[in-house]
């Protein structure tokens, strides 16, 4: 074990600037949106001329590995391909590379060992940052160069197979919009609004406001209060658990949610969108939801869902309407009048069969995925423990 070596592993310096002005009118320009958690993939190379680049920023070289010391819990660790420019955000390492090799460096900096390090390091509550000097005396291991290297290629494949099934996942999320827009896509004319579809006056309703409910009024078990985190992905997923009590629930009951209900996001991280399921406990919704009870006659859940996350006349609609950056003005007046340009209920039916089927095969490529991450992590660990 090893503190990360100064001499192997330092900043770059001016010369670098100097070098890469030299040979290049535009650069690579990185920041951390450009970068994937957890898998050093860069996710889009944006160039920039070198007479425009900002301040705050300093070069670096192919090869070089650039660690995010700006919310270190989001594992942004990519391995240089290029030279560049980077944000002040990411540390540029370069290796000796008699001692340290680039893509072993990064493999253990992304590890679940260092990561949970980071988390007990880092300082600032809105914006948490790396303490570097802690971060420069944490001891790595660092084995000779040619088991760096094996231990990188085993790592290499592992990672590969995980990429693979990745984008199987985001393949079928595609191909679902791509289902959607081919049967959908070119019907714009709106027929109906929300309104219109709900199964009575009083089928939407946003959860209790202010001293309806108080958050210490939450107890440990009882009746289940759907939140922003259970749509916030798009679909419903139980989040952080909050319960009433039966006797809280007798005065809100009114706000109870149903199978088949669809959410929507209006706080927060607004136009989110989820169907309830089937088999949902006794449960209300908070404030920061709206609920629809839709006549299932009309209009199915499903296609509902997707039409608001899809067509573009609900996008058009929701953006037009939307007061900020992340839609904060949404409520349930706006959602209420939002137009649907409906199909019959028939076809509405035969996308929800195609729409269940895809699902089904997501849901397994999910399961997949787990079980790749899982397998990454343990091979990590031995790894780095020095057992691989």
């Amino acid at each position: 074990m090893t503190a990360f070596p100064r001499k192997a592993i330092a900043y770059l310096v001016i010369n670098e600037k100097q070098r890469i002005a030299a040979i290049k009118d535009e650069v690579w320009e990185l920041n951390l949106d450009q970068i994937e958690s957890g898998t050093g993939k860069i996710l889009e190379k944006k160039l920039t001329k070198i007479s425009e680049l900002g301040p705050s920023t300093h070069p670096f070289s192919a090869g070089t590995v650039l660690y995010s010391k700006l919310r270190p819990y989001l594992n942004k660790v990519v391995v240089a391909d290029d030279d560049g420019y980077s944000t002040t955000e990411l540390v540029p390492l370069r290796c000796d590379p008699a001692q340290v090799l680039p893509e072993y460096l990064a493999y253990y900096l992304r590890s679940p060992e260092f990561l949970s390090f980071a988390h007990t390091v880092v300082s600032g509550a809105k914006m948490p940052r790396m303490v570097m000097s802690e971060f420069w005396m944490y001891k790595i291991p660092l084995p000779p160069i040619s088991e760096q290297r094996r231990i990188a290629a085993i790592l290499d494949k592992a990672d590969a197979l995980r990429a693979k099934r990745r984008e199987a996942v985001a393949k079928l999320d595609q191909l679902l919009q791509s289902v959607f827009m081919e049967m959908f896509g070119d019907e714009t004319d709106a027929s109906v609004t929300v309104a219109d579809i709900t199964a009575s006056e009083t089928a939407m309703r946003t959860g209790p406001f202010g001293s309806q409910l108080l958050h210490s009024e939450f107890v440990d078990s009882g009746i289940a209060v759907l939140g922003i985190d259970n749509a916030v992905s798009n679909k419903f997923a139980w989040g952080k658990p909050r319960y009433i009590t039966e006797q809280k629930y007798a005065k809100l009951s009114r706000y109870r949610v149903l199978p088949g209900d669809v959410l929507i996001t209006i706080m927060g991280t607004c136009g989110r969108c989820a169907v309830v399921p089937e088999d949902i406990p006794l449960a209300i919704n908070t404030k920061h939801l709206c609920c629809i009870s839709l006549d299932r006659s009309k209009c199915e859940p499903e296609f509902l869902h997707s039409y608001f996350l899809m067509h573009p006349v609900a996008r058009n609609y929701l953006e037009s309407r939307a007061k900020g950056a992340i839609m904060s003005g949404l409520n349930m007046g706006i959602i209420k009048e939002l137009p649907i340009a409906l199909p019959t209920i028939e076809r509405q039916r035969q996308f929800v069969a195609i729409k269940m089927q895809l699902g089904q095969q997501q849901a397994r490529s999910e399961s997949q995925l787990a079980r790749l991450e899982h397998l990454f992590a343990a091979i990590q660990d031995q790894a780095f423990s020095g057992t691989l």
